[in-house]
């Protein structure tokens, strides 16, 4: 028996598929192999198609099948993790409207601080956990008040996994966490909040229907089975944002767990128990996928937009598409803190942590009689790194002070520069587990149609492969703490 994992990321799909019985990945691909590309038709903005999702989706489906390492026909259940945040917006034929208005577009920010006073920060804070920020709510009111003729066609508002999970069963389902995840849910009222939806005068009509993330949100149509070689009427049963899911890829459940990711963009994600808010709304909080009436479970979110894609613009600009193996391999012949050079690498649109501010990427003290693009490689891990600390801080403050983090061995943390960086900057042992959010999304739709008895039970085999303790700790604060120094002159 097998479960099919979807990840819609930012930079690609990543699809897996699981044994049910031993949990071991049968195999993982991706589509398509070079980095999606995001539409900036103005500053700040940021948009893809869903449709191209659907594309790559269908596409990594069938490059699995293609492995010949399993039988499609012994797949029982899918699941889904997506990119949080993203608006999607079809009409009454399931149509899409428009492209997706995706996590990093900054064009709201303006409309959910206005928000944020209007409606009031305290009830905003003590209900939503968040202020709307340029969140999808936020993102809908825009093409609202920008787009009417778009608005007006609307049937429903959709987040990137529930639009996969349309196109595969023709059915539409959200969850509560997904509401969260676009600051529509009241956690106390514990419903879709009123104060929202008058303020800016949404009508409930275009929510869908609201289920549990472990839940059958539709089967799989008779045509789209047909073209993927899958059996026609198994579940989606799972649904979940890239960070709660990664975070359960990794068996990060209870309060006091602690899971990171070094993405496109990289994040700190902390489980909790109480309805907990930062003052200053720099991290935001959401129902985690494990979050119920009766039980808080929250997920306390620092993201860092600039993280993989300075990496990958670096590679791409700098080292001419060096390959990643060789990069990291040049960037270790240079010591810790880059010989004075500096990254500051939030250049991908108005960064949370600081205020909704868009400072954008800068290179500092560049000597041009000794840094080389070496020098480069370096310091922009390092950098990106050191936005982790200044992240992680803010979320001590709030009472997340992990003993370990937990990764998966992907994306940045497959590079021992990064890694040794991480555990040393941020003070903080770190367990790297063979999994990514495919495999974790998989695994999530064994939990949703009741084959894994509880959300443990689907993690009975689940070990570290590596762990990292911290042992240059000294070294790496010096350098924060002067790149600290550097970012207070941006803010």
């Amino acid at each position: 028996m097998y479960l099919l994992g979807i990840d819609v990321g930012t930079s690609s799909v990543k699809v897996a598929v699981v044994n049910a019985i031993t949990g071991d990945t049968i195999t993982t691909v991706q589509y398509p192999e070079t980095e999606t590309s995001i539409k900036t038709l103005e500053v700040g903005w940021a948009e893809q198609s869903p449709d191209r999702w659907w594309e790559h989706t269908r596409l990594a489906i069938l490059k699995a099948n293609a492995t010949k390492t399993f039988e499609p026909s012994s797949i029982k259940a899918i699941g889904i993790s997506y990119q949080m945040h993203g608006l999607v917006l079809v009409d009454k034929h399931q149509v899409v409207l428009r492209d997706s208005i995706i996590w990093c577009d900054s064009r709201s920010v303006k409309i959910g601080e206005a928000a944020f006073k209007t409606i009031g920060e305290s009830h905003c804070l003590a209900h939503l956990l968040n202020s709307p920020g340029n969140f999808t709510a936020a993102k809908l009111a825009w093409v609202k008040q920008n787009e009417p003729e778009i608005y007006n066609q609307i049937d429903k508002i959709l987040l990137p996994g529930d639009f996969i999970s349309m196109k595969l069963t023709g059915e539409i389902t959200t969850t509560v966490a997904a509401l969260s995840e676009g600051i529509f849910w009241d956690f106390k009222n514990k419903c879709i909040s009123e104060a929202l939806l008058k303020y800016f005068d949404f009508d409930i009509s275009l929510f869908p229907n609201i289920q549990p993330v472990f839940s059958v949100h539709g089967i799989l149509s008779n045509e789209v089975a047909s073209i993927l070689s899958l059996n026609a009427g198994i579940p989606v049963s799972y649904k979940a944002g890239d960070q709660p899911n990664n975070a359960f890829s990794l068996n990060v459940l209870e309060p006091g767990e602690v899971a990171a990711n070094a993405g496109t963009s990289g994040v700190i994600y902390g489980v909790g128990d109480s309805l907990n808010f930062d003052k200053a709304s720099r991290i935001n909080n959401f129902a985690n996928v494990n979050h119920s009436q009766n039980e808080n479970r929250l997920g306390m979110l620092l993201c860092i937009n600039g993280t993989g894609i300075m990496n990958s613009w670096t590679r791409k600009w700098i080292g001419n598409n060096i390959d990643y193996h060789q990069m990291n391999n040049e960037a270790a012949k240079i010591p810790i803190a880059s010989e004075g050079l500096q990254v500051i690498p939030f250049g991908n649109g108005a960064e949370r942590m600081l205020h909704n501010k868009i400072i954008g990427a800068h290179l500092l003290n560049l000597d041009l009689n000794k840094h080389t693009n070496t020098h480069i490689y370096r310091a922009v891990q390092e950098g990106i790194v050191f936005a982790f600390r200044y992240g992680l801080d803010i979320m001590r403050e709030n009472n997340i002070k992990p003993f370990v983090i937990k990764a998966g061995k992907t994306n940045m943390f497959s590079s021992p520069i990064f890694t040794e960086a991480f555990v040393n900057t941020l003070d903080t042992p770190v367990e790297l587990y063979e999994t990514d959010g495919s495999a974790g999304a998989a695994k999530g739709a064994g939990v949703g149609i009741g084959f894994y008895k509880n959300l443990k039970d689907a993690f009975v085999n689940f070990k570290p492969i590596q762990k990292w303790i911290p042992n240059k700790v000294i070294e790496y604060n010096e350098a924060y703490l002067k790149w600290k120094q550097s970012l207070n002159k941006f803010i």
